[in-house]
């Protein structure tokens, strides 16, 4: 048979085509995976990679597939009389019965790469090297035998020469290659593959919507479905995406294990990604609970009617898997993404916890990071954890452990602005494929999270003041962030991923600056209340004139008045209940306050 069929993997293509130039291959990638051939009546089949590269070889003639490991040494693919057969010939006698080695590799290598001897009938055959990551333990620090391997390696690649076999479907002359498994392209030493034509590297990529769409239908044949919706087909195919094919049929293994039909084979694929089987976002009172955040947070948002909101509506769609509905495929994407801007001190970490405890009902599924610590390029290995040899590579990310350990969070990214932009791609990442890998090689998904980003953009040297009306405060802010992120960053696809999820926060206006003094106020005297068994009661004239004091300036909005409140109230009332006989309990009534420059005094009754 001359040429690939259209029904193997392009990768699969690659190899029938080059096995006249090519001594040896390098194949790196998605490895230990399935891969979708056409059966000779068209039919699509699941088969494993060495079941594939054989179909390739026999295909062209060939007799035999020799596969080496670390672990089981030399066997032959197919086990059947005629490759045993061949494999003698290849080998000139049987292998060897040595423990696997790489001195055993070589021997063998060695008889494999022989010179045919002269009146000696050609056969045609290959060696696989499979886990050949493993043979060493650094390509880049090879010991005296490593070395010596390796050249002999690298010269069999330019010594080989390819064999004519006459009477075959394809009879030009062919190598007899050598094919190295590998999870990296660079696990093989460099100088071996570097300039070497005739060492071919070839990537096996992971299968892309379309081979999962013909995998999941392929897959309802397992729960006895002989015309499966195509809507149930696709919705697997999207919640699978970033897995194998290989791990798609573990989901429908699991699927069965659960008693699960076809039709919920998205819902397996979470539990198969997530390791877990509840799902808060399908609770039924979820919805209830952000009815109720209608008034319930404007409560204890004071003075961001806006921003809340539009947090809400956000929410809504979260909770009804519309998030970037208007994608494709979008399955896999955070279940929602917040951008919290404007000025400092107005609600928006408040508003975070807040999303976490409506949502989740707890505020300890809120985890916050603080990117003014991430301005270094290095400081994102906190975020997926350090690279192999590193400190710190066994620990894992703070990040991806976290989310891996509670599937389910709102995570917040506290001044975004200030994190390096190399760290910023991680999040690019995040934000389109819903998932990141760590530096241990573990994929962690994002797709059940909340990911809410917050930034004083459009604040410093802009024009933008309380009082200002709110629709031309939301403009001016939002140009900034786009401004930031297009030409300072040099990062527009990470604004595009945004999309409108920017959400303003405006000033505080006097109105909820007295409603938030009172709210901290009633919560000082209330602390004194249980802690020291004391009620203070300020008289009316002592509340009216700290909240004066403590609203008189709003530029660092709720975050301000607390401060205030603390230094006009706090520190002299600890200094007066200090002066109380030990013991003191009761009543005590504050009946006025006197401020004399930096100092505040209260008198009690």
């Amino acid at each position: 048979m001359t040429g690939a069929p259209m029904g193997w993997p392009a990768f699969a293509r690659e190899i029938d085509a080059t096995l006249a130039v090519q001594s040896q291959y390098v194949l790196y990638g998605n490895l230990r995976d399935f891969f979708l051939v056409r059966s000779p009546e068209g039919e699509p089949v699941l088969r494993p990679l060495r079941d594939l590269v054989w179909r390739v070889l026999e295909s062209n003639g060939y007799s035999a597939l020799l596969c080496f490991d670390p672990v089981d040494g030399l066997s032959v693919h197919p086990p059947e009389p005629g490759a045993l057969d061949a494999t003698t010939r290849l080998l000139g006698g049987k292998p060897g019965e040595q423990p696997p080695s790489l001195t055993r590799l070589r021997a063998d290598l060695t008889a494999f790469c022989r010179p045919q001897e002269p009146g000696e009938p050609p056969v045609r055959g290959a060696f696989l090297v499979d886990y050949a990551s493993r043979l060493v333990v650094s390509p880049d620090h090879l010991d005296p035998a490593e070395r010596d391997f390796f050249l002999f390696c690298l010269k069999s690649s330019r010594t080989a020469l390819p064999l004519f076999l006459p009477g075959n479907a394809r009879p030009g002359p062919l190598y007899n290659p050598v094919i190295w498994l590998v999870e990296r392209e660079l696990d093989l030493p460099a100088w071996l593959t570097a300039g070497n034509e005739r060492i071919r590297a070839i990537g096996v990529p992971s299968p892309d919507f379309g081979d999962r769409q013909e995998t999941a239908r392929l897959l309802a044949r397992s729960f006895r479905v002989t015309d499966p919706d195509p809507a149930v087909c696709d919705a697997f195919a999207e919640q699978a995406e970033g897995l194998a094919l290989q791990q798609m049929v573990d989901v429908t293994r699991l699927a069965r294990d659960r008693g699960l039909g076809f039709e919920q084979l998205p819902d397996a694929v979470r539990t198969y990604k997530l390791g877990v089987l509840d799902n808060p976002w399908r609770r039924g009172f979820l919805r209830r609970r952000i009815k109720e955040g209608e008034t319930s947070v404007p409560a204890r948002i004071v003075g961001q009617d806006a921003a809340v909101v539009k947090t809400l509506d956000i929410l809504k769609r979260a909770a009804l898997g519309l998030s970037g509905a208007q994608a494709a495929r979008s399955s896999s994407r955070p279940r929602g993404v917040l951008f919290f801007a404007g000025p400092t001190g107005v609600g928006k970490t408040e508003l975070a916890k807040t999303v976490a405890a409506l949502v989740f009902g707890d505020e300890s599924a809120y985890l916050r990071f603080d990117m003014s610590e991430f301005s270094a390029e290095h400081a994102g290995d906190r975020l997926i954890g350090s690279p192999p040899g590193y400190v710190g590579h066994e620990a894992g990310g703070e990040l991806t452990n976290a989310v891996r350990q509670q599937p389910f969070r709102v995570i917040l990214f506290d001044e975004i602005e200030k994190a390096h932009p190399r760290i910023l791609d991680k999040f690019l990442q995040v934000l389109e494929d819903g998932r990141l890998t760590d530096g241990r090689g573990t994929t962690t998904h994002f797709s059940e999270c909340v990911l809410i980003f917050t930034s004083n953009l459009g604040m410093a040297g802009s024009d933008v003041r309380p009082g200002m009306p709110y629709e031309r405060i939301e403009r001016t802010i939002r140009a900034a962030i786009a401004d930031h992120f297009t030409r300072v960053l040099g990062r527009p696809e990470l604004l595009n991923r945004l999309g409108d999820n920017i959400v303003v926060f405006d000033f505080i206006g006097a109105e909820a600056a007295g409603r938030i003094f009172d709210s901290q106020l009633d919560n000082i005297l209330r602390a004194v209340s249980e802690q020291h068994g004391i009620d203070v009661l300020p008289a009316g004239a002592v509340r009216e004139t700290l909240r004066e004091w403590c609203t008189a300036d709003l530029e660092k909005g709720g975050r301000g008045i607390g401060a205030a409140l603390e230094s006009l109230l706090v520190n002299p009332l600890a200094r007066a209940l200090f002066e109380l006989p030990p013991g003191h309990r009761g009543r005590v009534e504050v009946v006025s306050v006197r401020r004399d420059g930096p100092t505040v005094t209260l008198e009690l009754a």
